[in-house]
């Protein structure tokens, strides 16, 4: 049965859809189900004849579930997209929309340890099953494994201070909880900035302990492929590192970026962009829903 929380507020939500030009009798996936806002408004744009698949890893998701024939709920991460579908025998799909954000459900759940907000085990796990917690990052990289993650995943200058200070301290016992965490690393960051060098580390973690970027290439590689002609690509992102992979797949066909060109000199991209300038939410929007201010909305059409 369904649940009616506030799980989570969708953003961008009709632009989001609409870039998807919902066929009504196609067949669409959500691979970022949620609290389910997208997959309702995509559903209530099919005919009887059209077919959602929702894909979420987190059992929280699975509250959200609608009660809905023509709706079919994957818990499993998004990257295993091209196996799920050949298991439903989906050969071609009309659409793909993802909203790559943390849920506001997750940073709300204290007890899973996405937000410094709260002093928490440091969890952040998106699939409670899955082995590997932020504590466990911590606590068994070396300094170098974790100054590169906070480098290149955070874009944190002083990653190498934070990681000698984390090294240094958990010579003294076992890095445990957000407050412990926050112990360590809030001497390195001015006060005017501190919540948001604060949030560039936990956002750091959380792409380590979910994989969220090996993930990402491998859902944007898979939808590229299922898409048939004409079919559209529709997602949001919420930092430079997964702008930049939606970005590099829509212009060149590859997250990294690489031109590859046939023998007319055409590049290999089988997308081509719908919109050419980004969408972001509007001030009103931003008001509500303070998650979509850093939203960037770019759609992409199947040639």
């Amino acid at each position: 049965m369904e649940k009616n929380n506030v799980y989570h507020i969708p953003v961008l939500l009709k632009e989001t859809v609409d870039g998807l030009n919902i066929n009504p009798d196609g067949v669409y996936v959500d691979v970022t189900f949620g609290g389910g806002g997208h997959s309702r408004e995509i559903l209530s744009r099919l005919s009887s004849k059209g077919h959602l698949y929702s894909f979420d890893q987190d059992e929280d998701a699975e509250q959200n579930i609608i009660n809905d024939k023509r709706f079919t709920f994957v818990r499993s991460n998004f990257r295993y997209l091209k196996n799920w579908m050949r298991y439903y025998d989906i050969e071609q799909i009309d659409g793909v929309l993802a909203d790559l954000g943390v849920s506001s459900h997750h940073f709300d759940a204290q007890e899973r340890g996405f937000s410094f907000r709260f002093d928490a085990a440091l969890d952040m796990r998106m699939n409670q099953r899955a082995r590997r917690t932020a504590a466990d990052i911590l606590n068994e990289y070396s300094e170098s494994q974790l100054a590169d993650l906070f480098y290149l995943y955070g874009e944190l200058r002083n990653a190498r201070k934070i990681a000698a200070a984390i090294i240094k301290n958990r010579n003294n016992g076992r890095i445990e909880t957000t407050g412990d965490l926050m112990n360590i690393i809030k001497v390195f960051f001015e006060r005017d900035r501190e919540k948001k060098e604060l949030a560039k580390v936990f956002q750091a973690l959380r792409i380590e302990v979910n994989q969220e970027m090996q993930a990402l290439k491998e859902m944007l590689a898979a939808s590229a492929g299922l898409l048939k002609p004409g079919g559209r690509l529709s997602v949001l992102t919420y930092h430079s590192l997964e702008d930049r992979m939606v970005k590099n797949l829509i212009k060149t066909g590859n997250v990294e970026g690489h031109v590859e060109k046939d023998f007319f000199g055409n590049t290999n991209a089988p997308l081509k962009m719908v919109n050419n300038k980004v969408i972001t939410a509007s001030e009103e929007e931003q008001t509500r829903n303070p998650r979509s201010r850093s939203a960037k909305l770019r759609i992409a059409e199947k040639k």
